[in-house]
C-alpha cells in the first residue's frame, strides 16, 4: 500500500529515553511563526485605530498610518529578533522578570521607532517620552498573551492527556488482552508472557508524568507495542508496514499522540472486515518539516465513521504544542484513510 498519493488532494525492545524539557518555562517565546505574525498585526491594527483620532480624513489617515509604519513595523521586528535570540538567557529568569523584560525591550523599541522617523525628518518635535510608553504597552500586551497561552498549555494538555489514557486503555481493548494471553497461557507461554510485557509497558507510561512533549521515536516505540499485541489478537487480518526516517526520531510531539490514530486504524480498518485492512505507518522528512503518515485500507464503503474526538483532540494538542508550525489533515481516497502530522524539524543544537 502507498501512501505518497493520499493527502495529495489537499532493537532490544526498551523504550528510548526522552531528553528531559528545560525546567524553566519559556513565556516570552518570540521565535515562533505565529507569534510573529500575531505581534506585527496586533501593533498595526493599534496604531491604525489611534491615527483615526487624528486624521482629517481617509486619504489623510492612510498616509499618517504608512508613515508611522515605516517607524513601528522596524521597531516590532526588532523587538521580536532581540526577544527570539535572548531566548535562552530569558528563559532562567523568573516569569515576573520574564514579563519585565519584555516590557523594557517594547520601550526600548519605541525609542527606536521615534529615532527613525526623527532621522528621517518626519518629527521635528521627537516624542520620545510617549513612543517609550506605546512601545512598552504594545510590548505588554503581547507578552500577557504569551504568558496567557501558556498557563492555558498545562491544564488544557492535562485535559487532552487524560482523554487519551481514556480512549486508548479502554476496557474492551484491556479484556481483549487479557482474554488473548489466557488463550496463550498454556500453549505459548513465551507469546503471552510477552503480550502482558507490552500492556503493562503502555499502562506505565500512560501513568507516568511525560511532560509538554515527546519525541517521534518514543512515539514510534509505543505504537509497535500497541500493534503488537492486536497483531497477536486479529493474526493475518492485521498487516502492518513501518517506513521510517530516522531523521525524524528528534522531532517533538505531544505525548501519547500517535497512538490513538493506529487505534482508530485498527478499529475501523481492521474490526469490521473479514479480510482485515493493511496499516501503513511512515516517517520522513520535507524540508525543515517532520512528517509522520498513518494510512489503512477501510471496508469499501464504509468510510472511517466516528465521532471525530480523537481526532480534535490531537489537532488541538498539535495547536498547543507547535502553534502555526504544526499541522494534521487526514483523507479518505478511494478506501484508503490516512492520517497526516506535520511538525517542525528540531534545530541541530536542539537534537
Amino acid at each position: 500500500m502507498k501512501d505518497s498519493q493520499i493527502l495529495s488532494t489537499f532493537a532490544e525492545r526498551k523504550l528510548p529515553r526522552v531528553p528531559p524539557a528545560p525546567a524553566p518555562v519559556l513565556v516570552f517565546d518570540a521565535c515562533q511563526v505565529g507569534v510573529i505574525l500575531r505581534a506585527v498585526l496586533y501593533v498595526e491594527a493599534v496604531i491604525a485605530v489611534g491615527l483615526m483620532y487624528v486624521a482629517a480624513n481617509m486619504v489623510d489617515w492612510l498616509a499618517r498610518v504608512a508613515l508611522v509604519t515605516g517607524g513601528a513595523l522596524p521597531a516590532t521586528l526588532l523587538w521580536l529578533v532581540v526577544g527570539c535570540s535572548l531566548k535562552r538567557a530569558l528563559a532562567r529568569l523568573p516569569g515576573s522578570l520574564q514579563v519585565a523584560a519584555g516590557v523594557a525591550l517594547g520601550a526600548l523599541a519605541g525609542l527606536y521607532a521615534c529615532g527613525m522617523l526623527a532621522l528621517l525628518g518626519f518629527a521635528e518635535a521627537a516624542p520620545w517620552l510617549a513612543s517609550a510608553c506605546t512601545g512598552a504597552l504594545l510590548a505588554a500586551g503581547l507578552v500577557a498573551g504569551l504568558v496567557w497561552r501558556v498557563r492555558g498549555r498545562t491544564p488544557a494538555a492535562t485535559t487532552a492527556r487524560l482523554a487519551e489514557l481514556q480512549s486508548r486503555i479502554r476496557p474492551h481493548f484491556l479484556f481483549n488482552t487479557l482474554n488473548t494471553a489466557i488463550a496463550l497461557v498454556r500453549e505459548e507461554p513465551a507469546k503471552a508472557e510477552t503480550v502482558l510485557e507490552d500492556l503493562s509497558d503502555l499502562f506505565r507510561h500512560a501513568l507516568t508524568e511525560q511532560g509538554d512533549s515527546s519525541t517521534v521515536e518514543q512515539e514510534i516505540e509505543l505504537a509497535r507495542r500497541y500493534l503488537a499485541i492486536e497483531q497477536v489478537r486479529f493474526g493475518e487480518r492485521l498487516r502492518v508496514e513501518w517506513v521510517l526516517d530516522e531523521r525524524t526520531n528528534a522531532a517533538r510531539l505531544p505525548p501519547l499522540i500517535l497512538q490513538p490514530l493506529v487505534e482508530n486504524a485498527v478499529k475501523h480498518g481492521v474490526e469490521p472486515s473479514p479480510r482485515g485492512a493493511q496499516l501503513r505507518v511512515s516517517t520522513q522528512v520535507r524540508g525543515q518539516m517532520a512528517l509522520i503518515k498513518v494510512t489503512n485500507t477501510v471496508p469499501a464503503g464504509q468510510g472511517h465513521a466516528g465521532h471525530g474526538i480523537a481526532l480534535a483532540n490531537v489537532r488541538d494538542r498539535l495547536r498547543l504544542l507547535h502553534d502555526l508550525q504544526g499541522g494534521f489533515r487526514t483523507a479518505l481516497v478511494k478506501d484508503v484513510y490516512q492520517a497526516r502530522i506535520e511538525v517542525p524539524m528540531p534545530a541541530r543544537g536542539e537534537r
